[in-house]
């Protein structure tokens, strides 16, 4: 069974002025358990729609989405947020950390809201989380005390602590340097070895050649799906524009 399975999905967005815009026109799509996939395109291109569809953030004017096999595109607010909280995973940009609070207690605070009631069980996932991306030793510290990089990871372990069944990352090395960037990418790498399903979206064709699959979107539609070398050579050649 796919975990990720989008039909003739449609999101339609009406200007102040009334004016219809199709940010996504009826886009199909397939994503099988322990993918690593990038998502590209330009501004406009559908993208973030589509990324925002997967999180259960947005709601598509037409069409189905299976996330694990269970129908979600017309669940209500109150069902999407369990969906959010018991299956996905996000990791930002922006890491969107609480700044006074200790790395520990940032990546405890899923659990809460999943109502994990015992304080010793939500402490040691959390470090199981934090160990797993290499910050045991870093737990209570605060975001200040740390690199960007460092960050980053934070925001990784908080992703993964309730255990999701997909990862969903929001241009996850955009404020990072070239280095951090890089282990930023072995630490997706890693997990990605370990059977964790990843989607991100990026702009960096360097970024998306450390995955294994890329998927380009231009104009509300998708017009590259493959391997990232194929699919990035193509643009490279102005094949695709």
């Amino acid at each position: 069974m796919s975990l990720v399975e989008l039909k003739n999905i449609r999101r339609v967005y009406r200007s102040a002025g009334g004016v219809e815009v199709q940010a996504v026109k009826g886009i199909d799509l397939v994503i099988e358990a322990g993918e690593f996939v990038a998502i590209m395109g330009p501004s406009g291109s559908g993208k973030s729609t589509t990324m925002n569809t997967l999180g259960c953030l947005d709601r598509p004017t037409s069409g189905s989405y299976l996330l694990d096999g269970q129908e979600v595109a017309r669940m209500n607010r109150d069902e999407w947020a369990r969906i959010r909280n018991q299956k996905l995973g996000f990791v930002f940009q922006g890491f969107n950390l609480l700044a006074r609070t200790t790395a520990l207690e940032n990546v405890e605070l899923p659990l809460l809201y999943q109502g994990v009631k015992s304080t010793k069980e939500r402490k040691e996932r959390a470090l199981e989380a934090l160990a797993s991306v290499g910050l045991a030793e870093r737990s209570h510290h605060v975001p200040s005390q740390m690199s960007g990089g460092e960050q980053q990871r934070v925001a990784i372990a908080r992703a993964l602590v309730t255990r999701p069944v997909l990862i969903l990352a929001d241009e996850p090395t955009g404020n990072l340097d070239t280095k951090t960037s890089d282990e930023v990418m072995e630490l997706f790498e890693s997990l990605h070895q370990q059977g964790q399903t990843i989607v991100l979206v990026t702009h960096e064709p360097d970024v998306a050649l450390k995955c294994r699959r890329v998927i380009l979107f231009r104009d509300g539609l998708i017009i590259g799906d493959g391997d990232p070398g194929e699919v990035l050579g193509t643009i490279a050649k102005g094949v695709i524009s």
